[in-house]
């Protein structure tokens, strides 16, 4: 999700400079007009609102989810948040911070009137469908679920958001097969369960079903490897290996290490100079990032946005891994969740409080490569 703010902000004002602010605003209007907005936040989770001139006063805290809205048939559930973000920018805005949650941490997940959910103890990930459950448009279930995940976190962290986007792997997918693909280093073997690719090598879609295992994949075909070694990644491959965690050594905390490290290498594309110096490719690539997601900034203008952000470029994008990238796994009736540290909470306390600069200064073993 950072990606696209890179690609809409970012690009748009690098193009800008020299521009006056007035007319700088204009053309700002006019490249973000196709995001789709909508209210994700409500309650105590959404900060309030605090424009100030260009820029948006003190610290900024967006929640980013990504979801995998599946083929029917192909999940016994309901909608889940497969990938939860949370974007920190201190107060100086000269600096941004992914920090992932783990979307198997055990949580008391709050109860939720508007879908008549009444609360339980489970996965965090389930926060969003138990939002997303009931009646409405597709806009409408999802936001919902945003906003029941984003009380869950408020209500564990205390951290308030200024903004919320959303995004399914669709979605992003279209936005990096529009920049042509992304550069990627493989660090460790990766065994895919989303793609298969036959003896010509012709790619298909599979789904996995837990229990059973990879399906739909024809004859002849195996599933896609990713060996170690950097190179330039398609974006059906890039996407595939940021969703991997099975075949890592280190499951879900490697998935969300390779998540991060392909939202950087899409914000460093997105302002490379190929793009950047390009009109054509620059105004595709700004139309399938308004289509991709769906953003929330809580009343506040979107160009308010674009001026707090315009300092963090994507090289000041610090990758943050909880639990050090260390699992913390605990079974409760034979079913595995996975518990934050103490440490990884003060880390989520640095989050709320505006002191995650200092935090990862004296705990450095909470920055993921990059």
């Amino acid at each position: 999700m950072w990606a696209r703010l890179t690609v809409i902000f970012g690009a748009v004002l690098m193009m800008l400079s020299g521009t006056a602010i007035v007319g700088a605003r204009v053309v700002i209007g006019n490249a973000t007009s196709s995001i789709e907005t909508t209210n994700l936040l409500g309650g105590a989770a959404a900060a309030a609102g605090q424009p100030g001139g260009n820029n948006i006063k003190g610290a900024v805290n967006l929640l980013l989810v990504g979801i995998d809205a599946r083929p029917k048939g192909s999940s016994e559930t309901s909608v889940l948040a497969d990938t939860i973000v949370v974007l920190h920018i201190p107060a100086s805005h000269d600096q941004a911070y992914l920090v992932s949650i783990p979307r198997d941490w055990r949580v008391q997940i709050p109860a939720y009137p508007k879908t008549g959910y009444g609360g339980s103890t489970e996965k965090i990930n389930s926060a969003f469908s138990y939002g997303y459950q009931g009646n409405g448009t597709e806009l409408e279930k999802r936001a919902r679920g945003v906003d029941s995940l984003a009380q869950t976190i408020h209500t564990l962290t205390g951290i308030k958001f200024n903004g919320a986007a959303i995004i399914d792997f669709a979605g992003f997918e279209s936005v990096v097969k529009t920049l042509g693909g992304v550069n990627m280093c493989v660090d460790e073997r990766a065994e895919s369960i989303h793609l298969g690719i036959d003896k010509k090598g012709k790619i298909y879609k599979l789904w996995y079903k837990e229990g059973v295992g990879i399906q739909d994949l024809p004859p002849g075909a195996k599933p896609v490897v990713h060996e170690k070694g950097c190179r330039r990644m398609s974006a059906e491959l890039a996407l595939d290996y940021a969703r991997i965690r099975k075949s890592l050594s280190d499951g879900d905390y490697g998935r969300q290490r390779h998540q991060q490290q392909l939202i950087k290498a899409i914000a460093k594309e997105a302002t490379s100079k190929g793009v950047i110096t390009n009109p054509l490719k620059l105004n595709d690539v700004i139309k399938a990032a308004g289509k991709a997601f769906v953003l929330d900034t809580q009343g506040i203008p979107v160009e308010d946005f674009i001026f707090t952000l315009r300092g963090v470029a994507a090289n000041d994008l610090v990758l943050i891994k909880t639990n050090a990238g260390k699992f913390n796994t605990q079974k409760v009736n034979g079913q595995e969740f996975e518990q934050l540290s103490d440490e990884s909470l003060q880390m989520l306390a640095a989050v709320r409080d505006g002191r995650l600069a200092s935090f990862v200064i004296s705990n450095p073993q909470f920055i993921a490569k990059t």
